[in-house]
């Protein structure tokens, strides 16, 4: 038998939900608008921007609903002036304690906090903008770090521990110095990160970012391609961000879900490079008079053929060994073998993901 349903209202809409569910979960299941910032799926609600407060009757205050289970009978309003202020409060105090300067930050038209400043109708904090002036780390290849536009939403930090659990970040430091990163405050590069970039995918503003797309393209020009990953047999899902026929950066996909569920590794996230290297073949190449010579497809099927077919019928079929790669999916790695063993005729097949 299922769960018995609880019923409630929302901004007078009456609507139900199953026990343990937030107000949250039950307002976007029934396409109701709550802003929120820290709250990241799969990951513990933890009601740190206070960004998603709504009015519940009853209640001695205005609630987070991102952690506030339903009740029965609960009524709850999204839209009160005193939501809208407190909203605006919040946002307004975040925008003004750090350095948000949209017009060269690489989630320009992609930042959460943007967004809300646009959608709540704010001209300007009405606080003093103070930056607190760390300096930005460039200190590996892959991932830019800029503690001045942290929100201290603690998102990079469950996606680190709970989705990833490589358990690399964590916050330090209290009040007004308070900031998100490794133990004892190392580089990224110097700490025990492995580079899989998920607390990149998970940052709602511009304080982590792919350091190879800085000044490549703006969010709204690049044009996300859905893809498999060639390094390995998994066939992560993910998404290419191309702009100008290059590959800006790599993405995860959390809408197709299987098999990632949209994690990457760091060669899936950030090996991507070798698409648009100049040193990369784009045709076959035969050797003629020791020199390797560009030649067709079919000329090299046609090569291939032949001295296989001559070296197997004058040594035998084990003198000929197969060596396939962890680049191709598991369907073409199976083919591999099968045309070794089958058309060959040899057991000598080995793969490099074994190295």
């Amino acid at each position: 038998m299922g769960q018995n349903k609880i019923s409630l209202t929302i901004d007078g809409k009456e609507v139900q939900a199953t026990p343990g569910q937030t107000i949250l979960e039950v307002a976007r299941d029934n396409g109701i608008f709550i802003p929120t910032l820290c709250q990241l799926a799969k990951t513990t609600n933890v009601g740190a921007c206070r960004v998603c407060m709504v009015d519940v009757t009853g209640a001695r205050t205005l609630v987070a609903s991102c952690c506030m289970p339903v009740g029965p009978n609960m009524v709850v309003k999204t839209d009160t002036p005193a939501v809208r202020a407190a909203q605006k409060l919040v946002v307004e105090l975040l925008w003004s304690s750090g350095d948000h300067n949209c017009l060269t930050c690489e989630q320009n038209g992609n930042c959460e906090l943007q967004n809300l400043v646009y959608w709540l109708g704010i001209e300007k904090p009405r606080f003093e903008i103070t930056p607190p002036g760390y300096g930005i780390e460039t200190t590996n290849s892959m991932i830019q770090r800029d503690m001045n536009k942290c929100i201290l939403c603690g998102r990079c930090v469950r996606a680190c521990n709970e989705i990833q659990v490589n358990e690399v970040l964590d916050f330090s430091m209290r009040s007004y110095r308070a900031k998100v990163g490794p133990a004892f405050d190392r580089d990224y590069i110097d700490s025990e990160c492995f580079f899989c970039g998920e607390c990149v995918d998970s940052c709602p503003v511009g304080a982590l970012t792919f350091k190879q797309a800085r000044f490549q393209g703006r969010p709204w020009e690049l044009k996300k391609v859905r893809t498999t990953c060639t390094y390995c047999g998994v066939g992560c899902q993910m998404d290419l961000n191309v702009h100008g026929g290059k590959i800006i950066k790599v993405t995860g996909n959390r809408e197709y879900g299987q098999p990632n569920e949209g994690s990457l590794c760091v060669k899936g996230r950030f090996g991507m490079d070798f698409v648009n290297s100049p040193d990369r073949l784009k045709t076959p190449l035969i050797r003629k008079d020791g020199e390797l010579k560009e030649a067709t497809w079919d000329e090299a099927y046609s090569y291939i053929a032949e001295k296989l077919s001559a070296i197997k019928k004058a040594n035998g079929p084990d003198s000929i060994a197969g060596f396939s790669s962890a680049r191709a999916t598991n369907e073409e790695n199976y083919l591999f073998q099968k045309f070794m063993r089958a058309v060959i005729g040899t057991n000598n097949v080995d793969h490099c993901a074994r190295l």
